[in-house]
Formats: C-alpha cells, structure tokens, sequence
C-alpha cells in the first residue's frame, strides 16, 4: 500500500517530504486537510501514534491566532474538537505508511522507513 501525507500543499515541510518520495520514485496519496479534514477517530489514531504534544503545531499563524481559553483547553485536555475545528493545528505532514503513522519531516527518518 502506498504512503499517505496529510497535510496543506503551501506548507514546506509538506513540500519536502513530497519531493523526497519523488525523487525516489515512491507513488504515494496527499490529502489537503482543508479539503479533507481528518476525523475524530483519524485523529485519535495520530493521537495514540504520535501523542498529543507531537501532533499539536505550536508554532503556526492558527495557534497564535487563538484565543488564551483555547490554548488552555489545548493544553491541559482533549485536543480532537480543536483540531476538527483548526485542522492546520496539526503539525505537517503525518505520514501514515504500513500500519505506521510520523509527524514532521526528516530526510534521514524517510530513507530508513522506505529504503
């Protein structure tokens, strides 16, 4: 089966980790997340994968844009409503490849999933 990123096309990171695969001649899906946006049960998977901390983006235009209750209840709780609500919350790209799910994007950790 073939990888899977999600993310948003303007995003570099996103843009890296699609040129890696291309270069390498990997076939593999993108989905927008403004087009697509992941589900509650989607996002619980990242969640258990990669934990909450790792999948939160921190350091986007949308986190500083939200209010000091959101950051609060982002922080201390349940992050799934926000991210269904502000999906670019959700650090780029996730990775889901044979069964596997990665946020972020390093050259080094893709050669060693796929090579």
């Amino acid at each position: 089966m073939n990888p899977v990123i999600y993310g948003i096309p303007n995003c570099d990171s996103v843009k890296k980790a699609k040129q890696w695969l291309e270069a390498k001649d990997l076939d593999y899906r993108f989905v927008d997340f403004r087009k697509t946006a992941p589900s509650p049960i989607q996002l619980q998977h990242w969640i258990n994968a990669v934990g909450q901390k790792a999948l939160l983006n921190k350091r986007s235009t949308t986190w500083k844009n939200l209010s000091e209750l959101d950051r609060s209840e982002a922080e201390s709780g349940d992050i799934i409503t926000l991210l269904l609500n502000h999906p670019t919350l959700i650090k780029r790209p996730v990775l889901e490849h044979k069964g596997e799910t990665t946020v972020g994007f390093n050259a080094g950790d893709y050669a060693t999933r796929f090579e």
